[in-house]
């Protein structure tokens, strides 16, 4: 009999450990409670191409559609990647490849393809990867092929070009991306790509980008110094305060945000959070000093980091954090999502709810939760319909 009652609690204290452990392995897990979310459409997936600029903005037009006319479209990225390829190649040979050439591209480049060469349904042009036998894009092969052609075009020291170098490129495009459609039909209707944009119930000429940097003055206008802007649109400079209050009234009214910003941030996770650690504070939270912290590996640290959840310290940015980690190179421009919600978790952080371009990913099915501190510490610039921002910045734009 003692010896059962002593298996008996022994049991019951290895139950209470596995309880216990398993408590706290999840304590730190958010958990959100939304304040506002607007209509998006369905979550895509970029898979292997650098097209996060193509699908986040045409996001945020499907999103403007929903809003404007209550449709659902799913519009096609490979007809402006096609077309937006074809000229940034052209402006890298004018420049003798002082134009870089790549995968990338900012939100501008979606509205500019829209204003001039117009758009169609994904249905119109095939699927991205089908035509080299993948079932999503895959950009290696094709970039491969593609970036070394520009490069060899742009730098020849040949004294006349011939114009046979864009006929080669666009084949190229048409192999590894479709041919663009001329016409087609869409829902027993007859389109061309420009007929089919008039037809979705846009003002083209009411999207402005938004950035926040010292060293242009506020209130004007400048073009974000980073290579994937390479159209070299105008962004309003408003102060970060300012810039916040915009992406604010625009959720709160019923708009989304095509948000391009840094996600290279330890606090940016794999499971579908952006939180802007304050490293220091959070290393001494996980019990490592500082000389054993940096003998840890990246991977080591990110996880220590992790492991804190929601209960990591945030940083509270300023302007002046963000003009440094622009010009040191911390803040990148290196991905485009969409904003279409706010949230708070159970200690009452706020954050913004973010539709994803990597399928169904991370614990939220391709959505994530980015802090308000994450976004005004790390937002590079975005695309914001005019009539989403709040009258007394919008008089000091000039709007």
């Amino acid at each position: 009999m003692k010896k059962m009652l002593t298996m008996a609690l022994l049991a019951c204290l290895a139950l209470s450990a596995n309880a216990q452990e398993k408590k706290d392995s999840t304590k730190n897990k958010p958990v959100f409670t939304t304040i506002k979310e607007n209509k998006i459409t369905s979550i895509k997936d970029q898979n292997r191409s650098g097209t996060c600029w193509a699908y986040s903005t045409l996001s945020y037009f499907e999103s403007e559609i929903l809003k404007n006319t209550g449709k659902t479209y799913d519009l096609c990225e490979m007809f402006v990647a096609h077309h937006t390829y074809t000229d940034r190649a052209i402006a890298s040979v004018r420049m003798h490849g002082d134009v870089s050439f790549s995968q990338g591209g900012s939100a501008y480049d979606v509205l500019y393809c829209l204003q001039n060469y117009g758009i169609c349904p994904e249905e119109a042009m095939p699927l991205p990867g089908t035509l080299y036998g993948d079932s999503l894009a895959n950009f290696g092969e094709f970039f491969s092929v593609l970036e070394p052609y520009v490069n060899a075009i742009a730098k020849s020291n040949s004294k006349k070009l011939s114009p046979a170098w864009k006929t080669g490129f666009n084949g190229i495009l048409d192999a590894y991306l479709g041919k663009l459609p001329e016409e087609f039909t869409y829902q027993g209707k007859t389109y061309t790509p420009k007929t089919f944009v008039q037809s979705l119930g846009l003002n083209l000429d009411d999207y402005v980008t938004i950035t926040s940097y010292t060293h242009h003055p506020f209130w004007s206008k400048f073009a974000v110094e980073v290579q994937d802007n390479w159209r070299w649109p105008l962004s309003y400079n408003l102060p970060m305060e300012d810039m916040m209050r915009v992406i604010d009234n625009a959720v709160n009214q019923g708009y989304t945000i095509a948000w391009g910003g840094d996600v290279t941030e330890d606090g940016f996770t794999r499971k579908g959070l952006g939180i802007a650690y304050d490293v220091k504070k959070a290393r001494s939270m996980a019990g490592t000093d500082a000389d054993h912290w940096f003998k840890l590996s990246s991977t080591e640290k990110k996880s220590k980091l992790d492991s804190l959840g929601i209960d990591a310290p945030e940083i509270v940015p300023t302007q002046e954090m963000r003009q440094e980690a622009y010009d040191n190179w911390e803040t990148t421009d290196d991905h485009g999502m969409l904003i279409f919600g706010i949230a708070k978790d159970q200690h009452g952080r706020e954050y913004y709810m973010v539709k994803n371009s990597w399928g169904e990913y991370g614990d939220y099915k391709g959505i994530w939760y980015m802090s308000k501190n994450y976004v005004a510490y790390k937002t590079m610039d975005f695309m914001v319909n005019k009539n989403a921002i709040p009258k007394d910045i919008r008089k000091k734009m000039g709007i």
